[in-house]
């Protein structure tokens, strides 16, 4: 018990040296985690102290996969539903768009290019073709965009594009057996439940039982996921299903969420993105740094090439289309979940692992850095007229990740 504490010690210093760098730069907690972590795995293997962070015991594993899955849960639990609703067509396309395109030209330059075998091709396709919805939704609160139908757009297209991501992951390396088909109905069992059971604990219980609520969430993610595993899938999966069915109403309930997102960030999350860091190899990136830019470039190049044609049918103004695309070209979350699910099961190699992830760390920098730089469309804004409040975000990415 004394060394896992010491352990624990140890992660959660890292965990106040990231908040604190992150604060001073004006940076997203959960990227600066990741570096923390990098570096931190780099200086342990330069100084020869061996495994000092158990990064692979189980206690680790358990509470870095419970930070992704309840972050998961959260980034679907935030979604406004209206935007579905109302801006059906474009968040289809433009989801569908964001999705297909990177998916398809990552996946052929890790083939065709990098010489990768398939399964670590498709990984590398589904890797960079998510979109970070906690990234956007951070600068849609930073800039006031949030409560523009612009903004909700671009959240909704999010929404989509990462939907999708997730679901192709189940699909293609979730074994099928007759596991699968438990799961399939457990799940859809659950979630059809979810909202009802949920209302009725929140009515009867909510104000006068310590944490009914959060109790219950989690109880269902920890079921839920248990069950995923034990289909051979990933918990993450009906993670973001369950947040997405209690969006609307937990969008009412703001104190709550932002409650159960306090536990989340200050807790569980920095075992998973520095645990997530730790696993970048410095050497392998060192000494082939042009696959890194394949990577990329590639994300990049087919994202942009795919949905900024796309937008064009919905935005006509020059900047809502760049902003629009370059925001939509940012990936952080779900690229790196979907990187340690191909290494966890052995679709991908430490080295490849260090390249993906690296490249979806770079994708969460460089498009929203150009987009807040270059092409706010201020006069969206419920106060036109105020472009300095409307590039606040371009360093002030919340701790969502």
């Amino acid at each position: 018990m004394e060394s896992i504490f010491l352990t624990a010690t140890l992660w959660l210093a890292l965990a106040v040296v990231s908040a604190l760098i992150a604060s001073s730069l004006g940076l997203s907690i959960a990227l600066v985690e990741i570096c923390v972590g990098v570096g931190a795995a780099a200086t342990i293997g330069w100084f020869g102290l061996g495994d000092v962070l158990a990064a692979n015991s189980e206690w680790v594993r358990f509470l870095a996969t419970s930070g992704a899955v309840v972050l998961t849960f959260l980034a679907g639990a935030e979604l406004d539903p209206d935007v579905i609703k109302t801006k059906l067509t474009e968040v289809s396309v433009v989801g569908l768009v964001g999705f297909i395109a990177p998916f398809l030209g990552c996946a052929a330059v890790a083939h065709y290019w990098l010489g990768w075998d398939a399964n670590a091709s498709w990984i590398c396709g589904i890797a960079l073709s998510t979109t970070s919805t906690a990234v956007l939704y951070s600068v849609m609160l930073e800039t006031g965009f949030n409560k523009t139908e612009f903004g909700k757009g671009i959240l909704g297209s999010s929404f989509v594009n990462d939907l999708v991501s997730v679901i192709i992951l189940g699909l293609l390396f979730t074994p099928f057996t007759y596991k699968t088909g438990v799961f399939i109905l457990g799940a859809v069992a659950a979630l059809a439940s979810l909202p009802s059971v949920t209302g009725w604990l929140t009515r009867h219980y909510a104000n006068r039982t310590a944490a009914i609520r959060t109790k219950w969430i989690m109880l269902t993610l920890f079921g839920l996921g248990a069950l995923a595993f034990w289909a051979g899938s990933e918990a993450v999966l009906p993670a973001y299903l369950a947040g997405m069915v209690l969006a609307g109403s937990a969008a009412r309930d703001a104190h709550w969420i932002r409650r159960l997102r306090t536990l989340t960030v200050g807790f569980l999350t920095p075992f998973y993105f520095l645990r997530t860091g730790t696993l970048v190899s410095l050497p392998a990136l060192f000494a082939a740094p042009l696959v890194f830019v394949a990577l990329l470039l590639g994300k990049m190049a087919s994202k942009i090439s795919g949905i900024y044609p796309a937008i064009s049918c919905f935005r006509k103004d020059r900047k809502e289309r760049w902003y629009y695309t370059l925001l939509m070209s940012t990936g952080l979350t779900f690229g790196t979940i979907s990187s340690l699910y191909g290494l966890a099961h052995g679709l991908v190699t430490q080295e490849q692992y260090s390249f993906l992830v690296a490249a979806v760390i770079a994708s969460a920098v460089v498009p929203t850095l150009i987009a807040g730089m270059a092409f706010v469309p201020t006069h969206l804004l419920p106060q036109a007229g105020h472009p300095e409040k409307a590039t606040r975000h371009i360093n002030g990415l919340s701790d969502e990740g």
